[in-house]
C-alpha cells in the first residue's frame, strides 16, 4: 500500500480578492459557498479545515467516500450541503455540532458532499510542483473512477469570457464568485497565489441601533435593518469599518437618537443580540435608536434575509426615506441548479 508523500495537516493555497479576473494563462472555476477542506485517503481517512482542524467528526457520512480514494491521495475541495438543488450554507453551519449523536442524525437528514477542485497527491505521487493543467487532468480522471455521489467535480475553463458568464449564471446554484489559478503554476501551500472575484451588491439600510466599542468612547458597529412586507424593521446585519476618529463622532451623533426600541417584536422578526452557539459568551448588548438614518452599504453574501458577513460602508443617504428601505432590495439570483453545474462521480 502507498502512503501520502507528505505529512498531514497542510495549509491550502489561498486567493486574493480582486475587482476583475486576470487575463492570460489562467484557469477559472466557480467559487463555492461551503467549508474549504483537504481530504486524505486511508489507512485512517481524514478531512481538515482551512485552519487544519479535523472535520470528519462533524461529517461522518464522508468518511467512506474519502476512504474510497486511492491510497496516498489528497484532494482539495469544498464541503457543501445541497437543499432543493441549491447550496445551503445555514444547513452546513448547523452540521458543526458538539454532540456526536446529533452529528450522526444530521448526517442522515442533511448529508454533505465534497466539490473537488485540486489534487495535491495521487496514489502516493506528490503533485504539488506539477502545473495546474496536469493536476486538473489527473483530478478529472480520479473523479471519473469514483462511484460515489458524495464526490463532485467543479467545472474549470481557460476561457475568461465563459468564466464571466459563469459568474452570473452559476450564482443561484451556490457559486459566490470565480477563482482564477495559474494554468502552469504549482500548488503553493499557504500562499495567496490565486485570484478571486466575488459578487458584491449595494443596498440602502436603516440604522436601528449600535454597539459600543470595547474602548467605551466610540461606536463599535451600526446595526442595520430593512422593513418587511408588514412594515416591521428586521435586523439584517451590521457595519463596522469606520476609522477611529469617525467612530467617536458617530457615538456622539447616535446618542442623540437613543430610543426604547427600534426593531420589530421578537419572534416576528430577527433582532440583534439573539444568542447562538456561535457567539458563546460574547457581549451582544446593543443600544436602540429611532429609525430614520439611512446608510448605503455593500455586501457579498446573503443567508436568508440577513447579511452573511459585515457590510462595507459606502455613503450616508440623507435623501432616502427610511420607510423605502425594504426587503425587496435583496436580489435573489436565478439560474441552473447545483446538479447542472458540477459533474458527479
Amino acid at each position: 500500500m502507498t502512503d501520502v508523500p507528505f505529512p498531514a495537516p497542510r495549509t491550502p493555497m489561498e486567493a486574493r480578492v480582486r475587482t476583475s479576473l486576470p487575463t492570460g494563462a489562467w484557469a477559472y472555476e466557480p467559487k463555492w459557498d461551503g467549508f474549504r477542506c483537504l481530504s486524505w485517503s486511508g489507512p485512517e481517512p481524514r478531512m481538515d479545515s482551512r485552519n487544519q482542524k479535523p472535520l470528519l467528526r462533524y461529517f461522518p457520512e464522508l468518511e467512506a467516500p474519502i476512504a474510497g480514494l486511492p491510497r496516498g491521495t489528497v484532494v482539495d475541495g469544498e464541503v457543501v450541503v445541497v437543499t432543493g438543488d441549491r447550496l445551503d450554507f445555514d444547513a452546513l453551519q448547523l452540521r458543526l455540532h458538539p454532540a456526536q449523536s446529533r452529528n450522526e442524525l444530521l448526517a442522515e437528514r442533511t448529508p454533505a458532499r465534497i466539490v473537488a477542485f485540486d489534487l495535491l497527491a495521487h496514489a502516493g505521487e506528490d503533485l504539488r510542483d506539477a502545473p495546474f493543467r496536469e493536476r486538473r487532468a489527473r483530478l478529472e480522471s480520479l473523479v471519473d473512477e469514483l462511484d460515489d455521489p458524495a464526490w463532485n467535480l467543479t467545472p474549470s475553463t481557460e476561457d475568461r469570457d465563459l468564466a464571466m458568464r459563469w459568474f452570473d449564471e452559476f450564482e443561484a446554484a451556490g457559486c459566490d464568485g470565480i477563482v482564477a489559478k495559474k494554468a502552469d503554476g504549482p500548488y503553493v501551500e499557504g500562499e495567496r497565489d490565486m485570484v478571486k472575484l466575488k459578487h458584491r451588491r449595494e443596498v440602502d439600510a436603516v440604522v436601528g441601533g449600535y454597539r459600543v466599542h470595547k474602548e467605551g468612547d466610540r461606536i463599535g458597529s451600526l446595526l442595520l435593518g430593512l422593513y418587511d412586507d408588514r412594515g416591521e424593521l428586521s435586523f439584517i446585519g451590521h457595519c463596522s469599518g469606520f476609522p477611529d476618529h469617525d467612530r467617536k463622532e458617530l457615538l456622539e451623533l447616535f446618542e442623540r437618537y437613543r430610543a426604547d426600541d427600534s426593531f420589530g417584536e421578537a419572534g416576528a422578526v430577527r433582532r440583534p443580540g439573539e444568542p447562538s452557539r456561535w457567539t458563546g459568551d460574547k457581549d451582544l448588548s446593543w443600544v436602540p435608536v429611532t429609525p430614520g438614518v439611512v446608510v448605503q452599504v455593500s455586501y457579498d453574501q446573503l443567508s436568508g434575509n440577513r447579511f452573511r458577513h459585515a457590510t462595507r460602508f459606502e455613503r450616508w443617504r440623507p435623501d432616502k426615506d427610511a420607510a423605502a428601505c425594504t426587503m425587496d432590495q435583496l436580489e435573489r439570483p436565478e439560474g441552473p441548479g447545483f446538479s447542472d453545474v458540477v459533474a458527479p462521480a
